[in-house]
């Protein structure tokens, strides 16, 4: 004799539940599909687990942002533009600490480019102009120098050039080394593409990591 609730094994004279229905629950209707492979107890299997594909953004805690929808000076900058990229690269001259996306980086690798090319351009410009308004060509076709100076305006040129080189030479080196840390690197890492010029490529192109929030300092703003 079985008690009342109790499963319907063990039912007077014999009977068992009818096929279907172990332990006396009952089954889906014939015709309706069962629950999918791997659910229990209303949790499908896996689900602890985000997408297939989905950023590793999704395992770290969101970044802030402020009112103008851009994130703190500490943290990094997923799709940043061209121009937010030059300037975020002034006010956050000389720290190491935190993270820089791959775009902060590229995009001011870009306009470093830009700047140098337009200095190049400009210092041979004046250069090849003071050398062609101080030669001459004498009675037999040979060309002559009349120089009487220094290419100022060339000289002045590369001064300047010469000084955005100085400007830029820490910031970029913290650039750098916020970089490597996005990608969950030690920053003297950044150090092997002072060497190498690949390596900077290299770490440039590297896939953003959630751990390297470990060099993140919200406390310095």
């Amino acid at each position: 004799m079985t008690t009342s609730g109790e499963p319907g094994w063990g039912q007077p004279d014999g009977q068992q539940p009818p096929a279907g229905q172990p332990n006396g629950q009952p089954s889906a209707p014939y015709g309706q599909p069962s629950a999918p492979y791997g659910q229990q107890n209303g949790q499908q299997y896996g689900q602890t687990f985000p997408p297939y594909g989905q950023p590793y953004a999704q395992l770290q805690p969101p970044i802030p942002v402020g009112p103008d929808g851009t994130p703190p000076l500490w943290a990094p900058w997923y799709g940043i533009g061209f121009l937010d990229a030059a300037t975020r690269f002034f006010k956050k001259y000389a720290r190491f600490d935190g993270r820089a996306s791959r775009s902060e980086f590229w995009f001011w690798a870009l306009a470093n480019g830009l700047v140098n090319l337009v200095f190049l351009g400009a210092y041979l410009v004046a250069l090849f102009s003071w050398i062609a308004a101080n030669t001459s060509t004498d009675a037999y076709g040979v060309a002559r120098s009349d120089a009487v100076g220094p290419p100022v305006v060339a000289l002045l040129i590369g001064g300047v050039w010469g000084l955005w080189w100085l400007a830029t030479i820490v910031p970029s080196l913290a650039l750098g080394w916020r970089r490597v840390h996005d990608a969950n690197l030690a920053g003297p890492f950044w150090l092997i593409a002072l060497f190498v010029g690949i390596a900077g490529i290299v770490f440039g192109a590297l896939e953003s990591n959630p751990a390297g929030a470990q060099y993140d300092r919200p406390d310095l703003g």
